[in-house]
C-alpha cells in the first residue's frame, strides 16, 4: 500500500501526522501543572492504566504512571520526559510489516481486557514510536475504545489556540545526526529537509531536519558544533541521560492571542531578546508587516523572508525548561516553512541565560 502526498512523495506506510506524545514522571504531580500552564485538559483516563488523556485542539498528550511499564522504567531512567510519539497511518499492520522488514526493532507492550494492541518500535533513546491507525477519520478512535471520557469535559477543547504538534526536536551524541537520520530515513521514508549550522558565544549546534512524506512529521536532530563539554547540547545529555526529545513545537493561527492566554495560566518564557533585535527587525526584514510593539510585549521572535514584497514569516517563542531540561516552542507560521536558523541565536542566548540562572550565576548572562 503506498501513498503518494500532493508533491508526489512516496508514502509507502500512510504516515499523516503526529497522533499522540506520550510522557512520564517518576511521580503525579509536575506533568499536570504543565500541562494545564499550557492550555491542555484532561478529558478522559485509561480503563484499565494509570494513564490520562489530556487535549488541545488537535494534539493529543498522554501522562503515563502504569508501574512496571516501559513509561515507568523510562521516568527511572530520564526522570519526567517524553517516552514515546505516536504516527499516524493508514493501516497499523501493513505499516508495522514494512518498518520490521526495513530492521525496526519491534517492542511489546502488555495489554489489559477490552484493549488495543498498538504495535510499537524502538526510538530513539529507548523511546517508543506507535503506530496507530485508530484514529479520527478512520473509524472508532483508540480513545473512545481504551479510554472512559470525564463527565461534563469538553472532548476537544480548544485551550490556548494551540492546534497542531508542528515539530519535535532530538538531541544527540556528537557524530550520530548521521545515524538517527539514516533511522528515519530507511525506516519511515523521511528525507532531509533542512541542514544548518549554528555557532553562539558558549555552544553552538549542528543541524539536520528529517520530514516524513506526508509533510506533517518534522524531527530537526541537534548535536553539538562544538566539542564542549559546558555546550548546551551537551547538557542536555548529561540531564537527560542520554539521548532524546529536547523539544516540542505546537503550532497556533494567532500566536498574540494564544501567548496572552499562557501567560494568564502561568507558563514562564525563556527570556527575551534584546530591545536591540526588535529595533533591527525592519532591517532584516523589510516590510514584515508584523506590529513591532506586541512582538516586544510579548518577546516574539519573526524569521522568513520578504522578497517580492510578499512576507514569508515565522513567528515564534520558547518556554523556560520544563521537565529537566526538556521545553516547549509556540508558533506560528505566515508562509515560512524553516524553524527559525535566524533566530537559532537569540534562542541559544535564552537558554545559556536559563542556564546561568540556574546555577545561581546572574553576572556572566549573554547580552
Amino acid at each position: 500500500m503506498t501513498q503518494k502526498t500532493d508533491n508526489l512523495i512516496e508514502n509507502p506506510l500512510g504516515l499523516d501526522g503526529f497522533e499522540f506524545l506520550e510522557f512520564t514522571a517518576p511521580e503525579k504531580g509536575v506533568l499536570e501543572k504543565k500541562f494545564e500552564a499550557m492550555g491542555f485538559s484532561r478529558v478522559a483516563s485509561h480503563r484499565n492504566k494509570d494513564v490520562q488523556l489530556w487535549r488541545q485542539g488537535g494534539i493529543n498528550l498522554i501522562a503515563n504512571y502504569e508501574p512496571k511499564s516501559p513509561a515507568a522504567y523510562f521516568a527511572a531512567e530520564h526522570g519526567a520526559s517524553i517516552c514515546a510519539m505516536a504516527f499516524r497511518v493508514d493501516n497499523a499492520a501493513h505499516a508495522y510489516a514494512t518498518v520490521l522488514e526495513r530492521g525496526a526493532e519491534p517492542v511489546d507492550i502488555p495489554t489489559g481486557p477490552m484493549e488495543l494492541k498498538l504495535p510499537a518500535i524502538r526510538g530513539i533513546g529507548n523511546s517508543l514510536i506507535y503506530l496507530i491507525d485508530r484514529h479520527a477519520g478512520n473509524g472508532p478512535d483508540l480513545y473512545d475504545i481504551d479510554f472512559i471520557f470525564e463527565e461534563g469535559v469538553e472532548r476537544n477543547p480548544p485551550g490556548a489556540g494551540f492546534k497542531t504538534i508542528d515539530h519535535l526536536t532530538h538531541n544527540v551524541h556528537e557524530g550520530r545526526i548521521a545515524h538517527w537520520a539514516d533511522f528515519y530515513a530507511r525506516i519511515f521514508g523521511f528525507r532531509e529537509f533542512r541542514q544548518f549550522d549554528v555557532t553562539g558565544e558558549y555552544s553552538g549546534l549542528n543541524t539536520k531536519v528529517m520530514a516524513a512524506p506526508d509533510g506533517k512529521i518534522r524531527i530537526p536532530i541537534n548535536e553539538e558544533g562544538k566539542s564542549d563539554k559546558k555546550g548546551q547540547i551537551a547538557e542536555f545529555l548529561r540531564e537527560y541521560n542520554g539521548e532524546g526529545i529536547q523539544h516540542i513545537a505546537f503550532d497556533s493561527d494567532n500566536l498574540y492571542a494564544s501567548l496572552d492566554s499562557l501567560q494568564q495560566k502561568g507558563t514562564a518564557f525563556a527570556s527575551p531578546p534584546p530591545d536591540t533585535y526588535y529595533d533591527q527587525l525592519e532591517e532584516r526584514l523589510p516590510g514584515h508587516g508584523e506590529p513591532v510593539e506586541e512582538l516586544k510585549k510579548r518577546g516574539i521572535l519573526v524569521d522568513g523572508t520578504t522578497a517580492g514584497g510578499k512576507p514569508k514569516l515565522l513567528m515564534q517563542i520558547f518556554s523556560q525548561l520544563t521537565f529537566g531540561p526538556v521545553f516547549f516552542e509556540f508558533i506560528q507560521r505566515k508562509g515560512d516553512e524553516g524553524f527559525g536558523e535566524g533566530n537559532i541565536t537569540a534562542l541559544f542566548k535564552s537558554i545559556e541565560a536559563d542556564y546561568k540562572l540556574r546555577d545561581g550565576d546572574t553576572t556572566k548572562q549573554p547580552a
